[in-house]
């Protein structure tokens, strides 16, 4: 489902990371899938260098990220950013993608929504993303957000907007991380898969299905043939003489001939 997700875009795209295991590389695979589709891509980038962001994309895609530098000064106390967390508003970055030569549905990338969310009140914070989705400008949304860093409310609620979220955990093994992607449709049908997964240097995403732990399966067939009728103390079936008796027996207020 990962990959699904990478290849597809569209919708608001949540990275959910911690200190245990980060998820910027993850984001970076999304960026280059998206300039693979031929979308434009603009990334307020408050915590990492525009050097990184654009490592190992050729010319061609370079043309098509657009980086607005954030960092090392995302708050703008010594004018050093073209885009601070201060003009984190729907009417700012829509304006901002229009600006760009071949304005179209683009992608809007957040590193990170945390640094974000540390200076912005929660609910003016939502409603810029909810009007960020529907003014049309817009196609897809991917947000890096740092768990750890708040309270469980509120990631629930970004959690609650997002159509796609992916949580990232280590792995037994050190060089895999553990991927778990949940997912709502248009339906109201939410779909959801664990999976390993790495990053290599150059932005290649490798997955591998984890595989399904012998406990939990045997566990769920133990329950699925269960007899619930066992070792009940009545009859849930009636037998032919019960039945005849039953229909002779008169119901209280009804109307009978017989009155």
């Amino acid at each position: 489902m990962l990959l699904d997700v990478m290849q597809a875009g569209g919708g608001f795209i949540l990275l959910e990371d911690s200190v245990q295991c980060s998820a910027r590389g993850l984001l970076r695979c999304f960026i280059h899938a998206a300039l693979k589709r031929g979308e434009d891509v603009h990334v307020l980038g408050f915590e990492s260098p525009e050097t990184q962001v654009c490592a190992g994309l050729d010319s061609s895609s370079v043309q098509r990220l657009h980086f607005h530098k954030g960092f090392p000064d995302p708050l703008g106390w010594t004018c050093r950013s073209s885009f601070t967390v201060e003009r984190f508003t729907s009417q700012h970055i829509t304006q901002l993608i229009k600006d760009t030569q071949h304005a179209q549905a683009s992608v809007l990338v957040v590193d990170s929504l945390s640094m974000v969310l540390r200076h912005h009140d929660p609910v003016v914070f939502c409603q810029t993303l909810q009007e960020l989705r529907k003014g049309g400008v817009i196609k897809t949304i991917i947000g890096l957000l740092h768990s750890d860093l708040h309270q469980q409310g509120i990631v629930g609620i970004v959690c609650h907007l997002a159509d796609t979220v992916i949580s990232v955990a280590p792995a037994d093994n050190e060089r895999l991380s553990v991927a778990k992607t949940t997912r709502r449709t248009k339906s109201g049908k939410v779909m959801q898969e664990e999976e390993y997964f790495s990053v290599s240097e150059d932005a290649a995403l490798s997955v591998q299905a984890k595989p399904c732990q012998p406990g939990h399966v045997q566990r769920e067939r133990d329950v699925s043939e269960a007899d619930p009728t066992s070792n009940l103390t009545f009859n849930l079936r009636l037998s032919e003489d019960e039945r005849k008796a039953k229909e002779k027996v008169a119901l209280p207020f009804v109307f009978s001939q017989q009155k």
